[in-house]
């Protein structure tokens, strides 16, 4: 469950917040940044049916400062029908009436003659010479009158379209002025919706600029010169249709194309939010009716358009026959004087030229197309990639990874260029390559995180595994070993009592050289732990001196050759008579009664650290204390507890004999029914003991004291288990041995009398075959097999055992302590009568007799 959800969360997340960064204009930045890219990299050629007339810096020079007079665009209109132009574009708005100075002057005069009274003059000569006046002003005011000229210019040519600006925008519900005939007559006639899909719409308008009356009457048509660029001010697409009032109207680029095919507007069918028909072909939309054309800059950098100077078409020193059959726009591309727009290849094109350029794009059929299906697509690669990132790369390998995220980056986005450039098909795929980046990073992170994080927990597993085996190594004297596994261990604060310690047991045995080299290792991580630099100091003067003859020896050398034998409160030292795990065991005797006595030292404080010191000694004296009120014939009696110069220890009854380890061993175990009778004695000293609240934590062969020619039998060391409530000491020695410790106390739960039985078990077991029910290569093994495996069957090393002695043996073993005996009377009661039941009437037989 874990590595599911490290593995699957963080692509999870990157899919939800690419998911969210599509939503916002960003990464439409981006995609469109692409397109333009897309833009700049093909090779589309523009229509030789396309020229332009430019209103340019050389026609300023020319003709004169604009606005011109009307007659000379007559003029050029004129020119460009007799040399037989299919049709004209003009891009310049001729809105609002225009009239030059003479003009004026005319007007004035005629106002003059108008309020004088010389048409009622009794004189008749003056009344004709009026009526002439009159009428020669009139004809000399329509000789004057540009806009007449341009009306009769644009009738006569009849194939000249003119602009029109629809003001973009939700009317709002109120009711829109009617369009005046001339502009609804270009009107969309078929406008078709799709019956199950939603509305679209092209975009609205809610008002309109127009030509004048008499020009818009006079031309061949009127269509909307309306450019929209995107967010970001770049045109990209242009609209093919707007909405007025309840009707959709055609562009001009749209209305001069048809014209160029003669296919009437009126034949133009539009299907809302996706095509318009241009006669045979298919002009693909967006959802707004906008078409994406290709432009070209035609300022000779590219392929592109036919671009002539006005004045030099207008004079004639550029043939009118140049335009025979083709579409003419003509605008302004003037510096301060042109409507310029920033466009994919260009930052600044003139409005003629993008007309011109999607007139080119429509007679082509050269256009970007967004698929109807584009939506399904986009998200079907998305979900591919996403599968990808939450399935697939969190289970390579991180070369692999990289090389596989890397191609199908490249796959991406070169399928978006490739189809852009070459195809003409916008796949909007940033959202699927920006999902493969973000995600192999995450997932790679995280993975390599994690993958720091298992090399730590294995190092901090092994370093523990060292320890362990290291303090094991050392509480059997292996001391070599133990400091070949402690040097394995980082040098943490918690490793320097251990290596102190293993110091010490090396001194304790005369290897001062060794001990020197744990010291120097131990300095390594600090250099002034407790008395290290004074240590060294003296281990250097005893180097080279070779191994002394010792006696007995105390955490410091009680006992040295030649000195006095030393004294512990009023017991005289007299001889060493063992190791155990947290010191040295000697033989006394105490000096007012002259009793024998066997003495238990601990140094405390080198064994707990100083802030648990107090209680640790506090517990120790208590359990000395409660351990000394029992009073039984099987287990050793505590007579006393001090302290002494730092040293503590316990005096407590000598039993002569030894422990019953020799008796494990095979060729040397002891008879069924005497293991059987000492087995239901100890079991009901602990008995005893557990109904007196004290529990042992240690019972083993090694505490158990049996003299073979009384068969007296005694368990020793009560009270010393339990004066650390960890189970274990500053130094990291456990209390208790592993191979005999019950799966609750090496797990580290609470336990009560019961581990002790189970320890009771693993001792009768190895009495009773001469083996441990449990062996590992490792502590590490060990303690596994305890908590986890059933014991090794004892009739692999013992046959002639009974089953009844099996079964008991079985019991004491298992895992859980409710399924043991549940206290040491009952299992004292059913080894007697295990006991009984075998050897009513037969003479016992032992292991070592049967074999």
């Amino acid at each position: 469950m874990k590595n599911w959800r490290r593995d699957l969360l963080p692509g999870l997340a990157m899919v939800l917040v690419v998911a969210l960064i599509a939503a916002t204009d960003w990464l439409a930045g981006v995609e469109r940044r692409l397109y333009d890219t897309a833009m700049n990299m093909g090779s589309h050629r523009v229509s030789d049916q396309v020229a332009v007339v430019a209103i340019d810096e050389a026609s300023l020079s020319a003709i004169g400062r604009w606005p011109w007079s009307r007659e000379v665009h007559a003029q050029l209109i004129a020119r460009l029908s007799a040399a037989g132009a299919k049709a004209v574009g003009y891009t310049v708005f001729f809105a609002e009436a225009h009239s030059g100075s003479g003009s004026a002057a005319l007007e004035r005069i005629a106002q003059r003659l108008a309020g004088t009274s010389l048409a009622e003059h009794a004189d008749a000569a003056v009344r004709a010479e009026f009526v002439a006046l009159t009428q020669l002003v009139e004809e000399v005011s329509r000789e004057l009158d540009g806009d007449r000229k341009l009306a009769q210019a644009l009738l006569k040519a009849g194939s000249v379209m003119l602009p029109m600006n629809l003001e973009l925008g939700d009317p709002g519900g109120r009711a829109l002025k009617p369009l005046p005939e001339f502009a609804t007559r270009n009107a969309f006639a078929t406008v078709q919706l799709e019956a199950d899909g939603p509305l679209l719409l092209p975009l609205p308008a809610r008002g309109a600029t127009l030509p004048l009356e008499s020009l818009g009457q006079a031309a061949a048509g009127v269509g909307f010169l309306n450019l929209t660029p995107d967010d970001d001010g770049v045109l990209r697409a242009l609209p093919l249709a707007l909405q007025y009032a309840e009707r959709s109207y055609p562009g001009m680029a749209l209305l001069l194309a048809a014209r160029s095919l003669d296919i009437d507007p009126r034949e133009l069918r539009v299907k809302l939010g996706e095509s318009v028909s241009l006669g045979g072909a298919r002009i693909a939309t967006d959802a707004a009716m906008r078409f994406y054309p290709y432009f070209h800059r035609g300022d000779g950098e590219s392929a592109g358009f036919q671009v002539d100077s006005f004045a030099d078409v207008l004079s004639g020193a550029l043939p009118a026959e140049r335009y025979r059959g083709k579409l003419v726009f003509v605008g302004a591309t003037a510096p301060g004087l042109s409507s310029n727009v920033v466009t994919p290849v260009s930052a600044a094109m003139p409005t003629v030229l993008v007309v011109a350029n999607a007139a080119s794009s429509l007679l082509r059929q050269d256009f970007v197309t967004l698929p109807k299906q584009r939506l399904w697509i986009e998200w079907l690669v998305f979900g591919l990639v996403a599968l990808y990132v939450l399935l697939l790369l969190p289970r390579l390998g991180a070369l692999r990874a990289a090389f596989g995220t890397a191609v199908l980056f490249a796959l991406v986005l070169g399928s978006s260029l490739y189809l852009l450039v070459a195809q003409g098909v916008w796949l909007k795929l940033m959202p699927a390559a920006l999902l493969l980046a973000l995600g192999h990073i995450a997932v790679t992170t995280v993975g390599f995180l994690a993958s720091e994080e298992a090399k730590r927990a294995a190092d901090d597993s092994t370093a523990e595994s060292n320890r362990m085996l290291g303090l094991a190594f050392q509480s059997q004297g292996q001391l070599d070993l133990a400091f070949d596994k402690f040097r394995q261990v980082p040098l943490e604060r918690r490793m320097l009592d251990p290596l102190y310690n293993l110091a010490l047991d090396f001194e304790r045995k005369r290897q001062f050289g060794k001990a020197m080299a744990v010291l120097k290792h131990l300095s390594e991580g600090d250099a002034n732990f407790r008395d290290v630099p004074d240590r060294l100091a003296r281990l250097a003067s005893l180097v080279g001196q070779g191994t002394e003859p010792m006696v007995g020896s105390g955490r410091d050398g009680l006992l040295k050759a030649g000195a006095e034998r030393p004294r512990l409160g009023r017991y005289e030292i007299e001889k060493e008579l063992g190791k155990g795990a947290m010191g040295v065991v000697y033989m006394g005797r105490d000096s007012k009664i002259g009793r024998v006595v066997a003495i238990k030292t601990m140094e405390l404080s080198r064994e707990f650290d100083p802030q648990e010191l107090a209680e640790v000694k506090a517990r120790f004296f208590r359990e000395a204390e409660t351990a000394g009120r029992l009073s039984h014939p099987n287990i050793v009696t505590i007579y006393d507890a001090g302290e002494e110069q730092e040293l503590a220890y316990i005096a407590m009854e000598f039993v002569k004999g030894q422990d019953l380890i020799p008796f494990t061993r095979p060729g040397h175990l002891l008879p069924l029914a005497k293991i059987l009778e000492m087995m239901a004695d100890i079991a009901e000293a602990l008995a005893y003991a557990h109904d007196n609240q004290v529990i042992h934590r240690d019972i083993k062969p090694g505490n158990i004291m049996y003299e073979a020619e009384s068969g007296l039998l005694k368990v020793a060391d009560f009270g010393i288990a339990r004066i650390s409530d960890a189970s274990r000491t500053r130094t990291g020695m456990v209390l208790g041995t592993p191979s005999y410790m019950s799966p609750e106390q090496l797990g580290g739960r609470k336990i009560d009398g019961r581990a002790d039985l189970y320890a009771l078990g693993v001792t009768m077991y190895q009495l009773l075959c001469g083996h441990l029910p449990f062996e590992g290569g490792s502590m590490t093994e060990l303690m596994y097999k305890i908590a986890n495996d059933p014991p090794a069957n004892i009739l692999d090393y013992n046959a002639a055992l009974p089953d009844a002695v099996v079964r008991l043996v079985c019991k004491t073993l298992a895992k859980r302590p409710e399924d043991r005996y549940q206290s040491g009377s009952q299992l004292g009661t059913a080894l007697r009568e295990c006991r009984a039941e075998l050897y009513a009437d037969v003479v016992d037989i032992g292991l070592d007799e049967a074999a």
